[in-house]
C-alpha cells in the first residue's frame, strides 16, 4: 500500500469512527428527550429517529467491511475487485449517503424550522478532506439540491415534516420570498464552506507531498552517503589489482602473438578489464563525486551550450524535436562540468525513450521565491513504471541492455552534493519529466567570487 493510499485509508477509518460517535450522541440525546418529555418510544418522530440511528449503525458496519475487504484488499483479491473500490469512489458513495442522512435528520426535526441544517456544512468539510475541491463542490451542490427540494415540497404542502401535526408549519406560513432567501443562504453557505475548506485541504495535500518528497530525499542521501564511504575504499582495492591484471595480460599478449586463438582470448580479457575499470571509475564517481571548480555562471547559457552540443552529436535523432524554453539572467554556483554531466545524462535518457517524431522539452525558470532555479527536461516517450520510479536513483538499477545503472545515481548524487534535488514524474506511455532544482545565485556576484 502506497503512502497516499495509507493516508486515504486512515481518513476513511476516522470518518467511520466519527459517524458512529455522532450516531451514539444522537441516540443518547433522543433517549434524554424521550425521558424528559415522557414520550412513547413508538411515537412517530421518535420511532423515525430510532430507525435512522439503527440504519446508520448498519451502514457503518457495512462501510467497515468494505474498507477491510474491498477498498484495500488482500493480495489474493482479483484486480477487478481492486478497481471497483480503489480511489475516491467509496468516499463519494459514503458522503452522498451522509447527505441523505442529514436531510432525514432535518426533515424529522422540523424541516424548514430545523436547527440542524448546519450538519450539511460538516459533511462538506470532511468531503473536502477526502475528495478535495471537485468532490466538495459536488457534495455542496447535492446538499443544496436536497434542502431546496424538501423546503419546496413543504411550502406547497406536498411534504409534511415528520414531527409536526396539523396542516401548518413555519415553512408554509412564511412568504415565498423569505423561503427563497433561506434556501439561497443555505446554498451560499454550502458552496462557501466547500471552497474555503478545499483551499485548506489542497494546501495540506501539497505540503504533505513536499514533506514526503523531502523525507525520501533525506533517506536516499543518507543511504547513499553510507554506501559511498564503504564503496570508495572497496573500489580502490579493486582498481589497483585490476590495473596489474591488465598490464600482465598485455605482456602475455606480446609473447603469444603467434597463436591467434590465444591472442583472441587475451583481447577479450583486456576488453572486459577495461569495461570493469570503467565501471569502477563510474562507481567511484557515484560514491564520492569530486569537488570540482565551483564558480558562479549563467545557467541559461550553460544549458543552451550543452543542448547545442547534444543536437550536433550522433546520439541525437534528427526526427526528435528539441524545444527550448530557457529564461535569461538566472545564475547558479557549482562546477559547470558537473551541470553538463547531469544535463547530458538526462538528455541521453530522454532521447533513448522517445521514438521518431517525438520531442524533448528543456525548460528553465526561477521559482516563485527567487531562491531556486528549476530545470525541467521532459519527453513524450515510453515513460517509467511506478515500480521502477521507486528505485530509479539507486545504483545498478537499469532497464537498458548492457547498462550499468549508475548514470542517474551519479547525477542524483552530484545534484545532492550542491544541496540540489533531482525529482522524476512519469506515466507509462505518456512521457517523463525530470526536475532539477539548484540554488539560484545573483550573477552580479560572479566577478567578486573567489
Amino acid at each position: 500500500m502506497s503512502g497516499s493510499e495509507t493516508d486515504f485509508y486512515k481518513k476513511l477509518k476516522w470518518l467511520t469512527f466519527f459517524r458512529l460517535l455522532f450516531t451514539t450522541l444522537l441516540l443518547g440525546s433522543t433517549v434524554v428527550l424521550q425521558i424528559s418529555e415522557r414520550s412513547s418510544p413508538l411515537a412517530k418522530p421518535l420511532l423515525g429517529i430510532y430507525g435512522l440511528i439503527a440504519g446508520i449503525f448498519v451502514l457503518s458496519i457495512c462501510y467497515a467491511m468494505i474498507l477491510k475487504f474491498f477498498l484495500f484488499p488482500e493480495p489474493g483479491r482479483t484486480e477487478a475487485e481492486k478497481k471497483i473500490w480503489k480511489g475516491p469512489f467509496a468516499a463519494y458513495i459514503q458522503i452522498s449517503i451522509d447527505t441523505v442522512i442529514v436531510s432525514l435528520i432535518i426533515f424529522m426535526t422540523g424541516n424548514f424550522s430545523s436547527v440542524f441544517s448546519f450538519l450539511y456544512l460538516l459533511v462538506i468539510i470532511y468531503a473536502s478532506m477526502l475528495i478535495f475541491r471537485k468532490g466538495s463542490m459536488i457534495i455542496a451542490a447535492l446538499c443544496s439540491l436536497e434542502y431546496g427540494i424538501m423546503v419546496f415540497l413543504e411550502f406547497y404542502r406536498i411534504l409534511k415534516p415528520f414531527n409536526m401535526d396539523g396542516d401548518t408549519a413555519p415553512g408554509i406560513d412564511s412568504p415565498w420570498s423569505y423561503v427563497l432567501y433561506k434556501i439561497i443562504m443555505i446554498m451560499v453557505a454550502c458552496f462557501a464552506v466547500a471552497f474555503l475548506s478545499s483551499l485548506l485541504s489542497e494546501q495540506e495535500r501539497r505540503t504533505q507531498k513536499k514533506l514526503l518528497t523531502l523525507e525520501d530525499h533525506v533517506k536516499r542521501v543518507e543511504k547513499m552517503a553510507a554506501i559511498g564511504e564503504m564503496a570508495a575504499g572497496l573500489a580502490h582495492e579493486i582498481r589497483n589489482p585490476l590495473a596489474s591484471l591488465r598490464g600482465s595480460v598485455q605482456l602475455l599478449r606480446e609473447d603469444i602473438r603467434c597463436n591467434p586463438e590465444q591472442d583472441k582470448l587475451m583481447q577479450i580479457v583486456v576488453r572486459e578489464t577495461d569495461r570493469l575499470g570503467s565501471l569502477v571509475t563510474d562507481f567511484l564517481l557515484f560514491a564520492k563525486p569530486p569537488a570540482g571548480r565551483v564558480k558562479i555562471f549563467d545557467l541559461g547559457e550553460a544549458i543552451s551550450e550543452t543542448v547545442t552540443i547534444f543536437e550536433k552529436d550522433s546520439i541525437h535523432n534528427e526526427n526528435i524535436e528539441i524545444i527550448k524554453e530557457i529564461a535569461a539572467g538566472i545564475g547558479t554556483e557549482m562546477d559547470p562540468s558537473h551541470l553538463h554531466q547531469i544535463l547530458w545524462n538526462l538528455l541521453l535518457n530522454a532521447a533513448e525513450a522517445v521514438k521518431d517524431n517525438g520531442y524533448i522539452r528543456i525548460r528553465m525558470y526561477s521559482a516563485r521565491n527567487r531562491h531556486v532555479a528549476v530545470v525541467e527536461i521532459s519527453d513524450n516517450g515510453c515513460g517509467i513504471s511506478e515500480e521502477l520510479m521507486k528505485t530509479i536513483f539507486n545504483p545498478f538499477v537499469t532497464t537498458k541492455p548492457g547498462g550499468t545503472g549508475l548514470g542517474l545515481a551519479i547525477v542524483h548524487r552530484i545534484a545532492a552534493s550542491y544541496n540540489g534535488t533531482l525529482e522524476v514524474e512519469s506515466e507509462v506511455g505518456k512521457g517523463t519529466v525530470f526536475t532539477l532544482k539548484l540554488k539560484q545565485t545573483n550573477l552580479s556576484h560572479r566577478h567578486s567570487a573567489t
